[in-house]
Parts: structure tokens; C-alpha cells; sequence
């Protein structure tokens, strides 16, 4: 187990936001209800957000954690409350009295202990229990919670399915009412006269028909040692919100941190197709330039070779004439006395 105040994602810390946060203080609000009056021991309390929820409504809170550093600071932030109790132990040696407590809370607690330390930790809860008290015991599921999403929490050491969970309450607590929890992303609706009923809707806009029940990332069990121990009434659904919608804010101030990066991406493609738009025109540009300029260069050659071949007819039509032939012998006469005239 580790202490201090950095979130390690082995417990709960008060101000960390997202699903962790929904998921504890839900449970807390859930249990509420089911420990109004009572004595309760809160095993693995943690920081102690969770036992001073509790007192608020409870008798009497001990909150027991195995790390002593956390236990301080529990009863430093919450210690002034007269209903409220923190030590530090283990919850395989509880520090209390035989049938001195009448509900426990134990959330999130079993997986982090080995599992030959498990029996051992319900012993103790049903040791302290006094006669008609209940426990109130999360445990994620393992099929869903770790095995389908090919997950390994570091700090789980033996985690249960269903099964394996119920065998392991039946001999002190074989009188068990089950609760599925997992996070929820839907429409709620309620009803502004309380009550216990509810229906669950799910399709789309084609269809619409009973919502199945989803499976559980976690487990919460309310167990007794008898059935007429367990309360009468339970919700058929819970339902838990943070007062600040910090969840929602998070979520939405992702999805536009994703709308603004999705628009950089479209920013930053349409400004490459345009960069390749033009250099692929200053190309065709350059292109067709140097294809005029070789045109031109070609019919300036054809031109010029055009001239000199006329010239070369006029030479040739020149000699050809009788006038040449009259002026042929005196250029040649002309040509011998430039010779001999140095001479």
C-alpha cells in the first residue's frame, strides 16, 4: 500500500474527477440509506471521505485503514466529529469487540488482499456484527472488469466473479441481495413524487423495447447472516451525479479539445492540398514556359536556317547565270595578281 497525497490509482483520493470519482462516492451515497442509525465500521476507510459521508447519517463510525499515515490524516480532516472514529489495523484483526457493530461497509476491499486472507477478513466482519447486522461489500467482476478488457490492476491481488463471491460470503452470510454497478451514459427522468419504481428503456429511433440488465464492473452485496436481517426496501436503480457536473465538463472540454484538434488536422490538410495545388501549378507554369521558349528558340533556328538556305539558292542561282561566267575569268586574273604582287 502506498501513503501521501499522489493519486496511484490504488484508493480513492477526495478531488480526483472521472470515473473513479462516480463510481466511490456512489456507493457511499448508496449505503447511506442502509446504516441510517446504525453502529458501522468502515474497513479500508482510506482518506475517510466515505465513513464521514456515513456519519452524517449513522450512529456511530470507525473507520479502520492498514496504513497509519492515512489514518492521520483521515482523523486530522474529519476527527471532529464526535460520532466519528479512525484507527489504524488490519481488517484480518479488527480492533473491536465481539457483535459491537451493526452494519460494515467494505468497498473495494477484498480484491487488494490475497486469497487465503479473504476468508479471514469476512470472519472478523461477522465476528463484530452484532445479531440482525448487515454487510454492505463491493468487488469488481472479474469476467468484465478485468478479463474483457485484457486489464491487470497492480494493486488487485485476487479478484472473484459472481460465483466465487457468493461462495465465499455464503458461511457467515448466506442471506444476499445483489446490486450491479457500472458506469451509466443515457437520459434519466425522474419523477417529482418519490418512489421506488422505475423502467429501463433502450434502442434507437427505430425500435424501443426493455433495457437488459448491463453486466457488472462491480458487484455490491448487502449480505446477513439471515434473510429477516436484510432491509425490506432497496432501490430497483440508483442513480448518483457530482454536484459539479465536473465529469460532464471534462468530457465536453475533451470532445472540444477533439473538435479543435480534428479542425487543425482539416486546417493543416487543406493547406498542404494548396501548397501542392500551387507548386504543382508554378510547375505547369514553368513548364509551359519552357516549352514556348524552346517553340520559340526552334522556329527563330528554323528562321535563320530558312535564310541562309535562301541565300545559298541566290549563290547558287548567281553562279549559275551567264553573268558569272563573263565575270569568273576576271576574278581569277584578279585573284593570280594579288598573289604575285608581294612577289
Amino acid at each position: 500500500m502506498t501513503t501521501g497525497d499522489e493519486f496511484t490509482g490504488e484508493r480513492f483520493l477526495p478531488g480526483v474527477i472521472g470515473e473513479i470519482a462516480y463510481e466511490h462516492c456512489h456507493r457511499y451515497a448508496f449505503a447511506r440509506r442502509y446504516v441510517a442509525g446504525r453502529r458501522v465500521l468502515d474497513a479500508a476507510c482510506g482518506e475517510g471521505y466515505g465513513s464521514a459521508l456515513l456519519a452524517d447519517v449513522a450512529q456511530s463510525v470507525v473507520g479502520i485503514d492498514i496504513e497509519a499515515d492515512v489514518i492521520a490524516k483521515a482523523a486530522a480532516t474529519y476527527g471532529k466529529r464526535t460520532n466519528l472514529f479512525f484507527e489504524a489495523a488490519s481488517v484480518t484483526r479488527l480492533p473491536l469487540p465481539d457483535a459491537s457493530i451493526d452494519a460494515v461497509v467494505s468497498f473495494e476491499t477484498i480484491e487488494h488482499l490475497k486469497a487465503e486472507d479473504q476468508r479471514p477478513m469476512l470472519d472478523e466482519f461477522a465476528r463484530v456484527l452484532a445479531p440482525g447486522g448487515i454487510l454492505i461489500l463491493s468487488s469488481p467482476n472479474r469476467p468484465e472488469y478485468s478479463d474483457a478488457r485484457s486489464y491487470a490492476n497492480p494493486f488487485h491481488r485476487h479478484e472473484l466473479d459472481r460465483d466465487e463471491l457468493s461462495q465465499l460470503l455464503q458461511p457467515g452470510f448466506s442471506a444476499q441481495r445483489w446490486f450491479h454497478q457500472r458506469r451509466y451514459l443515457g437520459s434519466a427522468i425522474w419523477s417529482e413524487t418519490p418512489g421506488e419504481r422505475f423502467e429501463a428503456l433502450s434502442g434507437s429511433a427505430a425500435d424501443v423495447g426493455t433495457a437488459a440488465l448491463p453486466p457488472a464492473m462491480y458487484f455490491i452485496a448487502i449480505a446477513a447472516s439471515a434473510s429477516e436481517s436484510l432491509p425490506l426496501q432497496a432501490p430497483a436503480l440508483s442513480l448518483y451525479a457530482d454536484g459539479d457536473d465536473a465529469e460532464w465538463k471534462r468530457i465536453d472540454h475533451e470532445m472540444l479539445r477533439g473538435q479543435y484538434r480534428h479542425n487543425e488536422e482539416l486546417r493543416e490538410m487543406v493547406a498542404h492540398r494548396d501548397e501542392v495545388i500551387a507548386e504543382r501549378t508554378r510547375s505547369e507554369t514553368t513548364m509551359r514556359q519552357e516549352r514556348d521558349d524552346a517553340r520559340r528558340a526552334l522556329a527563330a533556328e528554323q528562321e535563320r536556317l530558312l535564310r541562309q538556305i535562301e541565300a545559298q539558292e541566290r549563290l547558287v542561282a548567281y553562279r549559275e547565270s551567264v553573268r558569272w561566267w563573263l565575270v569568273l575569268p576576271w576574278l581569277r586574273a584578279r585573284r593570280l595578281w594579288n598573289r604575285i604582287r608581294p612577289a
